[in-house]
């Protein structure tokens, strides 16, 4: 500012200086050049000032206009952020709502199977002893229970009855119950869900050891079945809940590779998203 107030003066005072120590020497001429450098050199600041202020309203509406954008794509992915949050919470209750209808609709089936099975048990039992019929090889045997129509309660009675006591609490009777289905009836349709149930009565009573080693056991046994899916998600749930970080991750990714469209599978991808 100072150096621009001596360019500026300078040819005023000059002029006038000569004029005071030695008039003769400056003419009208002399005067009227240096007025119009003067006016000149006044011009050109003023082009190279309007210049500059151009430039720097240019500069700051480019700002403002980055700005603007900037603001833009924020407010864009805080909704994006927001609407995959809300989609995500939106799929996580679907499948719990799915969970919940296959339970009930798998536990309205073993009631179905309990209740056909105590109607097939009460129409061939024998109400009492017939004159004339049976042979003797067949008088004071045992009644075939494998079969379920002994007069006895059925495998899907059993497994029905022990499946009840769990989800009262009662893991002691429930446990037997699973126990005495197994023995009676190993190769029945739902002994891969009986050796499951008998693993959560462990589980439930906080031993988690004892059922680990029962979700394996149903991984060997049935490693086709869905059943195995379960077992290998809830393994891999008793790994992280012990601090086995990494087996645990070994055994989701295992749920996912083996297992890709199984709900255990879904289940898995959130584990793996929220484990530390």
């Amino acid at each position: 500012m100072v150096r621009r107030l001596r360019v500026v003066l300078l040819p005023v005072v000059l002029p006038v200086a000569l004029l005071a120590t030695g008039g003769c020497f400056a003419t009208r001429e002399d005067v009227r050049i240096l007025q119009d450098d003067l006016t000149r050199m006044q011009a050109e600041q003023q082009s190279a000032d309007s210049a500059h202020r151009a430039e720097l309203e240019r500069v700051i509406a480019q700002l403002g206009r980055a700005d603007d954008t900037l603001r833009t794509l924020s407010a864009r992915t805080t909704k994006w952020q927001g609407d995959v949050s809300e989609n995500m919470y939106s799929l996580g209750q679907q499948l719990i709502q799915v969970e919940e209808l296959t339970g009930q609709s798998q536990k309205q089936l073993g009631v179905m199977r309990a209740s056909l099975e105590a109607q097939h048990a009460t129409v061939a039992a024998p109400v009492g002893p017939v004159p004339g019929v049976g042979s003797a090889s067949s008088v004071g045997q045992p009644p075939d229970t494998t079969r379920g129509g002994g007069g006895g309660p059925g495998p899907n009675q059993l497994f029905q009855l022990a499946l009840d006591q769990l989800r009262r609490g009662s893991t002691g009777a429930a446990r037997s119950g699973f126990t005495d289905l197994l023995r009676q009836y190993p190769n029945t349709d739902v002994a891969p869900d009986a050796h499951l149930y008998l693993a959560e009565t462990y589980a439930q009573e906080g031993n988690a050891a004892v059922a680990d080693s029962g979700y394996q056991d149903v991984i060997a046994r049935y490693p086709t079945m869905p059943i195995a899916a379960t077992a290998l998600y809830r393994h891999a749930g008793v790994l992280a809940a012990t601090g086995k970080v990494q087996a645990a991750r070994d055994a989701y990714q295992d749920v996912i590779r083996k297992y890709p469209r199984s709900d255990e599978a879904v289940l898995a991808k959130d584990r793996l998203r929220d484990l530390k």
